[in-house]
């Protein structure tokens, strides 16, 4: 099962948990596609749009129940990024976590190997 994952903001999130859709952040709606990572792009994802930014939480998504709507298209430096060109529906998240900030100011991941 391949997994994707989406950082944004707690209230953010919670709403979309209010709604029982997630339609996308303000940098997603703009951009015309739900921007995602991938466990190996995710710190990086993190330390770039994400800095110093608390209150966040990681969603993890079962890539596979996005259907044709996700794909994965060339970003920074060339690599492949996932892209949702729709809404995420709840029933493909796995999990929310929080993630912390911590006193280096870097975000504290949960394990993604699994």
């Amino acid at each position: 099962m391949a997994i994707i994952y989406k950082i944004c903001s707690r209230p953010l999130w919670k709403a979309a948990e209010a709604a029982k859709v997630f339609e996308g952040a303000p940098i997603d709606l703009q951009d015309g596609y739900i921007h995602f990572s991938t466990a190996a792009q995710a710190r990086e994802t993190a330390e770039k749009h994400f800095a110093g930014q608390d209150d966040l939480v990681l969603v993890a998504v079962e890539a596979e129940r996005l259907g044709d709507a996700l794909r994965y298209e060339p970003s920074r430096g060339g690599d492949l990024f996932p892209h949702l060109y729709g809404s995420l529906p709840l029933s493909a998240v796995l999990w929310v976590k929080p993630l912390p900030l911590a006193e280096d100011g870097r975000h504290v991941f949960p394990d993604l190997s699994a």
